[in-house]
């Protein structure tokens, strides 16, 4: 079947829009080096309270990671479906990512759940709200994050796999594997040196 290569020299400005989204990302980029180095700062002030041994949990942050890992993969695989024109296997893929991405929200929200129950809340030492700090803020862009893709999921249905649609699946991958990326980030410089230590 022939494939369907992006052409952002086409009409509907898709060149602009790609350069305008890699603005948003580096913007965003910026935003997580503050979130990061917040966190780092933050890292010894206990206050008495728990540490990062006694309150992350190895089995949850493994399901995490291998959630959201997936869902990178599972949307490689519907972008190469929809540049091949096919749209059930794009959708199939679409659906099997959002449920991925949802699943990883149910278990950070779990996470911070657990972690209130026992009386660490932001509010309780630095540690702790430089913790919630990065960790919500990804988890609220992975939310963000799953609205594109069940609007993109609509798009599917409705207007089929034509450029505008491949071009706007272009700039929601982009998000999509630059939340991986920071999620590793946040493995393996928040929760791999807390059950570490």
């Amino acid at each position: 079947m022939e494939q369907v290569s992006y052409d952002f020299s086409a009409p509907h400005r898709q060149s602009e829009r790609a350069l305008g989204f890699w603005f948003y990302l580096i913007s965003d980029a910026i935003l997580f080096a503050v979130l990061f180095a917040n966190y780092a700062v933050l890292l010894g002030g206990t206050a008495g309270g728990p540490a990062p041994a006694d309150v992350f949990t190895l089995w949850r942050v493994a399901a995490e990671t291998s959630l959201l890992l997936t869902s990178s993969l599972t949307f490689g695989l519907m972008n190469y479906s929809a540049l091949s024109q096919k749209k059930a296997m794009a959708s199939f893929w679409l659906v099997v990512t959002i449920v991925l991405g949802a699943a990883f929200l149910v278990l950070e929200l779990g996470e911070f759940a657990e972690m209130a129950a026992k009386g660490a809340t932001p509010q309780r030492s630095g540690f702790l709200s430089g913790f919630f700090a990065l960790v919500g803020a990804h988890g609220l862009h992975v939310a963000f994050g799953l609205i594109m893709l069940i609007t993109l999921l609509v798009q599917f249905q409705t207007k089929g796999l034509t450029r505008p649609v491949l071009s706007r699946l272009y700039r929601v991958g982009m998000f999509w594997h630059f939340l991986d990326l920071i999620w590793v980030g946040i493995f393996s410089f928040v929760y791999l040196p807390g059950l570490m230590s």
